[in-house]
């Protein structure tokens, strides 16, 4: 992975893909980060993100990529991705169709062999502090967001990314669909046997 003088890389756990009706089904997403979760960041420390650490961040352009290189697969500021703040973290959801590359790295998320994410940033002043009784690094503010990565070895193994195919997520809906019409074709004649008998 690349590392650009003064940005901060993490890794966190999952990212898959999910059923989409545009843009093919090359749609995933996942947590870059994880919010007030400890994770393990080496030589017996922590770090936690503190959930208010994106609190005026600038991330009015933040690109998606393959282990922080390469090319843009994504982009906020063309709304091929989008990234939301919840209580858990900072969701990604990102169109990988734009390009070959984005449609193969969907392709090995769909499979297993991607299943981690990253983010590069840089920290603001006054935005870390360390908690030596605990060997616990905590980021408090974080000033810009340049990039959420697919990687390969994330640092902090809560990220995820996910992916579906679109056909994957048509074949799910029929099913439920043919589920709920068996289900209510039963209740019909339960009702009907029931009324043949008073």
């Amino acid at each position: 992975m690349p590392v650009k003088e003064g940005r901060e890389y993490r890794s966190f756990a999952l990212m898959q893909p999910v059923s989409e009706e545009e843009s093919d089904g090359y749609i995933v997403e996942g947590y870059a980060t994880t919010f007030d979760t400890p994770y393990d960041f080496g030589r017996d420390m922590k770090e936690v993100i503190k959930k208010d650490a994106l609190d005026g961040a600038d991330m009015s352009d933040v690109i998606f990529q393959l282990n922080h290189e390469g090319s843009v697969l994504a982009r906020l500021r063309n709304n091929t991705m989008l990234l939301e703040r919840d209580d858990h973290g900072l969701k990604v959801r990102a169109d990988l169709g734009g390009s070959q590359q984005g449609r193969e790295l969907y392709e090995a998320i769909s499979n297993g062999l991607i299943d981690r994410m990253s983010w590069g940033f840089t920290i603001a002043p006054g935005g870390w502090y360390y908690d030596e009784s605990t060997r616990t690094s905590y980021i408090s503010k974080v000033e810009k967001v340049f990039d959420v990565s697919a990687v390969s070895i994330p640092a902090n193994e809560g990220t995820e990314i996910h992916a579906r195919s679109y056909i994957d997520g048509v074949i799910e809906a029929e099913g439920q669909e043919l589920a709920q019409r068996e289900a209510d074709k039963r209740e019909r004649e339960r009702l009907a046997a029931y009324l043949s008998i008073i």
